[in-house]
């Protein structure tokens, strides 16, 4: 994807990046969008729209001049054919004094175009914190590739510059040559077996090289992309090479289950079915795992529901855990000091939300937060809080 925008990485350094911002006004865009003609024909329209409403809001407060360099950038954007016509399900656009960015979302986002003093950032810490995320590495010898996706949709990461593509480009000159031919038989339903075209000595070299390959890739994909996501990373790849790549990986994201089959021999929608058949066990495992840890924190008195006095114990950095409801919004504020609940300001219930903002605390005072579907929760109160002491 070429555009003349370079767009952004959604991470957790990249949203503490957002809600650590200091400039002032910051203006936040969110929108649906459509991935295919000609659904998508719509959405530079209706984002011109929403500038034009970003911009009214700055014409009661600033200057001209200081109006026109703000939203220059998202009338850049706006041109960029090629961008539009690459999109996803869902966009954010944050800009600010020195400041711009863009996200393309996997999932549809409400129309939003709001200018206050700090980002309104709910939806990207809601993309964040949701359980159900996951990466695909799809690895044969002869290529590299990474997704990013759920249930509903998986997507291609563009590698970062150190994660080797090729086995040729992990090795070089130190592959062997020149290098035995590996035939794979059988369909992606049925089992695989490969031939080796030679014996003795070269195949040894040749199963070296492979050995070799998997841990600069292990390496590559753990420090570029890993880490800084912290997704589970799921593998696809041959039935054998399952076995060589578990045996020298030292990825603590990589699954213990993955896809077993040729992930060249794929369709896109064949490999994003076959991850999520391998993935959803394991998810609903770990989210019945969360309910359990709360009803078991609950049971000793280390646990509450009341949104009231969850809040209060997130102010005081007692808040080891928290689970919310995907859907549930409340509107309103917590006072930092004191953790109690005020309502939102009238005529601006959306900026305020007090569950985003609830999330946002318990991370800063380093609790884990998880962002649950209402049939997985263990409450009905839209939130479940595991303290620690």
């Amino acid at each position: 994807m070429t555009t003349t925008h370079t767009l952004d990485t959604l991470t957790p350094a990249r949203l503490a990046e957002l809600v650590s911002f200091q400039g002032r006004p910051c203006l936040s865009l969110y929108q649906p969008t459509h991935r295919r003609h000609p659904d998508n024909q719509q959405d530079p329209i209706r984002f011109r729209h929403l500038v034009t409403a970003l911009e009214t809001s700055l014409r009661q407060h600033h200057a001209t001049d200081a109006v026109k360099t703000l939203i220059e950038p998202f009338e850049v954007l706006a041109q960029d054919h090629d961008f539009w016509n690459h999109t996803l399900d869902g966009l954010a656009v944050l800009g600010a004094p020195g400041l711009f960015r863009v996200f393309l979302l996997q999932r549809p986002v409400a129309e939003l175009a709001v200018v206050a003093d700090s980002f309104h950032t709910k939806p990207l810490r809601r993309w964040l914190q949701s359980a159900g995320r996951y990466q695909v590495l799809a690895l044969s010898l002869h290529l590299v590739q990474l997704f990013e996706g759920d249930r509903n949709a998986l997507d291609a990461v563009v590698l970062a510059p150190g994660v080797p593509q090729t086995m040729t480009a992990a090795l070089g000159e130190e592959r062997t040559e020149p290098h035995t031919k590996v035939s794979s038989y059988g369909g992606i339903g049925g089992g695989h077996m490969a031939m080796h075209h030679g014996q003795g000595g070269k195949k040894d070299e040749i199963e070296g090289d492979a050995e070799r390959f998997f841990r600069a890739v292990d390496r590559a994909v753990l420090e570029h992309h890993s880490r800084p996501s912290g997704l589970p990373l799921m593998l696809a790849a041959l039935p054998e090479h399952h076995h060589l790549f578990h045996e020298v990986s030292h990825n603590p994201f990589l699954m213990a289950s993955g896809v077993m089959a040729d992930p060249q021999g794929l369709t896109h929608d064949a490999l994003r079915q076959r991850a999520w058949d391998v993935a959803a066990p394991q998810q609903q495992a770990q989210q019945a795992a969360w309910s359990d840890a709360y009803a078991a924190a609950a049971a000793k008195g280390l646990g509450s529901e009341d949104l009231a006095q969850v809040a209060q114990a997130a102010v005081a950095g007692r808040v080891a855990t928290l689970l919310i409801e995907a859907e549930r919004q409340v509107a309103g504020r917590i006072d930092a000091a004191t953790g109690r609940i005020d309502p939102a300001e009238l005529g601006n219930p959306r900026v305020d939300d007090v569950l985003d903002d609830l999330g946002a605390l318990v991370e800063k005072m380093g609790g884990q937060v998880h962002v649950l579907p209402a049939e997985r929760m263990p409450c009905r109160t839209g939130v479940a809080a595991s303290f620690r002491h």
